[in-house]
């Protein structure tokens, strides 16, 4: 599998439709240089596992989006590597992410999302500035000594891009860790979107066997006869690579009706759904007026919490329109989930599979090249 690590143009719209349309008409569809195989081993080694997780800490990966610390003292807390982060909107408008521990105790300050101007410590009331710094600790003069300037909460390096939070827990802060792989991911949020929904949900199989399953259209016929298959088309994707990312295409079969238009009339939006991974653990979805943002946190070797970010276009001020728009957009979500419940129930069988030690590799396909990368990128990072 060729690495590609530098910046590569995705198509544009006209071009996207006469690929997909070409495919259509040759009964083709994206096809990687060579196969990838994959050790076994690789999903269960514990030693393994703990490298990924080191590599999620050492790299820029999403938190969450903007949307989610829209306003002034907006926070969300959760879990990320295994390590309790908060991001917090500050009052001077700008997003900071913290390791969410009390410099007391180390009890968290918060958990789920919120609005507070000030972050206070349930244990002991420890109080602490959107800006981090500690403000106040009751019956001050129980700690003579101890400095509460140098014991602010503890900050971890972040960046705010194109509508996106990201961390870099093991990173510095000082200039030596620029972020420069953030600039080769366009901006995939419209203006406009607002956040919809959060869900977390908890799958038993390891993190990259449930993103294997976002990144090929090998198996929509045989996993999604209910529900994609009819849509979309069996095994035809459009696959890019962007530094060491990938975009995955999947056309809907309206997309046909192009075909008697021109150009300048051509439109993608309701017509396909376009998956990109951003290595190694993030893929964010389009879908007709909305998008999902999937954050893939491995809790063990076959335990995996998917946090999802549904933004939609519902900032309408006609209010019987947004209200419209919001119902069309959660009516399409319960078709993808449905389908997402098909991806689960084969992900699950794939880690008992697995279990069983009837295979020692796994093979993907010409067709799987997006999977490919994935591991490659794995492979080149961890060795």
């Amino acid at each position: 599998m060729t690495s590609q690590s530098s910046a590569t143009p995705l198509l544009d719209e006209p071009q996207m439709v006469l690929r997909i349309l070409d495919h259509i008409d040759n009964k083709a569809t994206d096809m990687g240089e060579e196969t990838w195989v994959e050790p076994v081993v690789n999903y269960q080694s514990p030693d393994r596992l703990a490298a990924e997780i080191n590599l999620l800490k050492s790299r820029f990966v999403v938190f969450c989006p903007s949307q989610s610390l829209a306003n002034t003292g907006d926070y969300l807390a959760r879990n990320a590597a295994g390590t309790p982060l908060i991001a917090v909107r500050g009052e001077d408008g700008t997003a900071k992410v913290f390791r969410n521990a009390c410099r007391h105790r180390g009890v968290q300050l918060a958990e789920g999302q919120g609005c507070k101007r000030v972050l206070v410590c349930p244990y002991h009331g420890w109080a602490y500035g959107l800006d981090g710094r500690l403000k106040n600790i009751p019956h001050r003069a129980g700690f003579p000594d101890f400095d509460a300037e140098a014991n602010g909460l503890v900050a971890v390096p972040s960046r705010e891009v194109n509508g996106l939070i990201y961390v870099c827990q093991d990173g510095a802060d000082d200039g030596t860790n620029d972020a420069a792989s953030l600039d080769v991911i366009p901006n995939l949020i419209p203006d406009g979107y607002e956040l919809m929904t959060t869900e977390e949900v908890e799958v038993d199989a390891n993190w990259k066997l449930y993103l294997e399953s976002a990144l090929e259209g090998y198996h929509i016929r045989s996993t999604h006869t209910q529900t994609f298959y009819p849509a979309q088309y069996d095994n035809l994707t459009v696959v890019e690579a962007f530094g060491g990312n990938s975009r995955v295409t999947y056309p809907y079969q309206t997309i046909e009706r192009l075909r008697d238009r021109p150009q300048s009339e051509w439109s993608t939006n309701g017509r396909l759904t376009q998956v990109y991974h951003l290595f190694p653990n993030v893929v964010v979805s389009t879908f007709p007026n909305c998008l999902q943002i999937g954050v893939l946190e491995p809790l063990g070797l076959e335990k995996t919490r998917r946090h999802t970010y549904l933004l939609g276009d519902i900032g309408y001020k006609d209010a019987t329109k947004a209200e419209a728009m919001k119902k069309s957009i959660l009516e399409g979500q319960e078709f993808a989930k449905a389908g997402n419940v098909e991806d689960v129930e084969v992900v699950v069988s794939a880690q008992q599979g697995l279990n069983s030690g009837a295979n020692t590799h796994l093979t993907f396909g010409l067709f799987e090249s997006a999977i490919g990368r994935l591991h490659a990128g794995l492979h080149r990072e961890l060795g």
